[in-house]
């Protein structure tokens, strides 16, 4: 049951419709390529091949089906993945498979049941209607309720705790998945023992969910309660990371590609509120600093950015260095500004048009930064431009582009009414707007997975090998001699290139791995060659393989020396010392 389910979601889905929902894909040839979802780099080296349905970075070295892709960007097990791409492909599974029923799958159930469980709250208790009547005062609309799945909690200890164990879960089920909290009881040994109590209470539910729209967490907002915390959000957990994830950007994900720009508001009624008012590019930080991980994954989608929340750019707040680092790491990013005292919630309340016009007026950030310092300080006075510059310069250090820089630069000078040189002199004192210890959390938390190293022997043979495959009259230049060189599975390759239909030639027999050669083929498709160079560049290559021959061998002679000498064996030495030196005369021929 389990290979077949997976033979059938494998037929049923594309490898570039699955690919595609999380990164943008743009044609080449008979393939696809983007920028690289796994680690950081700019011009694009991620291709995916719908004929072979695999997808390969070249950078990284990563590389697989639509499996190993979902496991990968999503970071869950095979079970997991396999449950997301047969729901999305319409294949049923058998619920009672043991492979199925991780614990990270009995956690999705879980948060799903609570998700309901807070609907029904809403719709149908008294104090619930209370609770939709203060999110329809507010301007939340029947729809958005809805489609936002927004819920209440009941004011009372274990109401969903309870309900989730009549529904087949243990309550430390429900701690695992960050909706109750066990409280460790005291007295005498047979009284002490552990109680359990649900965490959210008298709370407005609003569900978080992950890329696919599966609930894993929830932020609720106090309702009717002398609850000094207005929201309380979900723990960490293992299906849940505020630092991993972005509110609504399940539901944002297609117009962000779509409009190529991503509006980023701080709380869950700010994202629905102007999600409904049209604009449903948007998603929310949740009151958050903007993450590494975070970044990263926004710019699957887009690398254009609004923000629409406060920023005091003299304030060194989370939010701010959040920004800064978007800005460091190549994001376009543009403020909204909001009106005095009022939030997008506000704004879209009152008018939802008017949201429409503070984006067309927006500024970019270096713009907003420098009106901000404008309108804060006194640039007639040697101290107001003392603190503009204190204010503004490590902003500008962490420009990576020395042409922006100049502009920025250049800008400042006149600002403050002084010459350039000496912007760019207190600019080398200045520090980086972003904290050094803020910037190295880039290289902790983004997931940037190297390649395994390979030896400048294998980084050969696959140039040589993908070259060939493209231009397959070019394997004449090799001899017998040259074909000696490579390893066996690619003396394979070579040796059948003249087969009408590669990939049958190496079925079954063992000489080279599917994927391999799936590998090869991809990259012999992938990359652009000046084809009368090809052959030139085929040459330079097997004479370094051929110096490296040479060299391994030298090396392994050597080694013989030391052990024939310490043995004593002079004929032995005499022999190998003639190898050895004719070794190095042919390798300094070839040099």
């Amino acid at each position: 049951m389990f290979d077949s389910s997976v033979d059938e979601v494998k037929n049923r889905l594309s490898v570039t419709d699955v690919v595609g929902q999380y990164i943008k894909l743009q044609k080449a040839g008979v393939n696809y390529r983007a920028v690289c979802p796994f680690h950081s780099e700019k011009k694009p080296s991620f291709f995916v091949s719908p004929a072979r349905q695999m997808w390969h970075c070249f950078g990284c070295g990563a590389g697989g089906g639509i499996f190993d892709f979902v496991m990968k960007i999503e970071g869950v097990e095979f079970g997991d993945a396999l449950r997301f791409l047969a729901q999305k492909a319409g294949v049923e599974l058998k619920r009672q498979d043991p492979k199925l029923r991780t614990e990270r799958q009995r956690l999705y159930e879980i948060c799903e049941l609570a998700a309901r469980f807070f609907e029904k709250q809403l719709a149908q208790s008294q104090i619930g209607q209370e609770a939709k009547k203060y999110l329809l005062d507010r301007k939340i609309t029947e729809d958005s309720v809805k489609k936002w799945r927004v819920g209440y909690s009941p004011d009372a200890w274990t109401s969903l705790c309870d309900f989730l164990v009549g529904q087949g879960y243990s309550r430390d089920e429900a701690v695992k998945a960050g909706l109750a909290i066990k409280k460790e009881t005291s007295g005498s040994q047979s009284a002490a023992g552990s109680s359990y109590f649900d965490r959210f209470r008298g709370r407005i539910m609003f569900p978080v969910c992950d890329i696919q729209g599966q609930v894993i967490g929830f932020g609720g907002r106090v309702f009717k309660s002398d609850d000094p915390a207005k929201y309380v959000n979900s723990p960490a957990t293992i299906l849940y990371d505020k630092g991993k994830i972005l509110y609504g950007l399940d539901k944002a994900k297609v117009e962000v590609r779509k409009k190529d720009t991503c509006i980023l508001v701080e709380g869950y009624v700010d994202a629905i509120m102007v999600a409904q008012s049209s604009y449903e590019n948007v998603v929310a930080t949740s009151g958050t600093a903007l993450t590494p991980y975070q970044l990263q994954l926004l710019k699957r989608y887009s690398e254009n950015l609004f923000t629409a929340f406060d920023m005091d750019v003299a304030g060194d707040t989370a939010t701010k260095r959040g920004i800064d680092l978007a800005q460091a790491q190549g994001f376009n990013v543009k403020v909204i500004v909001m009106p005095q005292g009022k939030d997008p919630a506000d704004v879209t309340a009152e008018n939802p048009a008017s949201f429409g016009e503070l984006q067309e007026k927006a500024s970019s950030i270096m713009d907003f930064y420098f009106e901000s310092a404008r309108l804060k300080y006194d640039l007639q006075s040697a101290e107001g431009k003392t603190r503009t510059a204190k204010m503004l310069l490590p902003i500008l250090k962490r420009i990576p582009n020395a042409i922006e820089l100049a502009h920025w630069r250049q800008k400042l000078a006149e600002l403050l009414k002084i010459k350039e040189e000496d912007v760019a002199e207190e600019l080398k004192k200045s520090r980086s707007a972003v904290r050094p210890d803020y910037e190295a959390k880039v290289l902790t938390d983004a997931p940037e997975p190297l390649a395994a190293p390979r030896s400048r022997k294998e980084i050969l043979e696959e140039r040589v090998v993908s070259l060939l495959l493209k231009y397959k009259d070019k394997v004449k230049q090799l001899s017998e001699h040259h074909r000696q060189l490579f390893s066996e599975p690619m003396q394979a390759i070579i040796g059948s290139l003249s087969s009408p239909v590669l990939a049958a030639s190496f079925a079954g027999n063992g000489a080279i791995s599917e994927p391999k050669l799936e590998y090869l083929l991809l990259r012999a498709e992938s990359e652009e060659n000046d084809e009368e160079a090809v052959g030139q560049e085929i040459a330079i290559a097997l004479e370094e393989l051929s110096s490296l021959a040479v060299r391994n061998r030298l090396q392994t002679v050597a080694s013989a020396i030391k052990e024939a000498e310490a043995a004593n064996d002079a004929e032995k030495t005499q022999v190998l010392l003639r190898e050895f030196h004719a070794l190095s005369e042919e390798l300094h021929k070839d040099l």
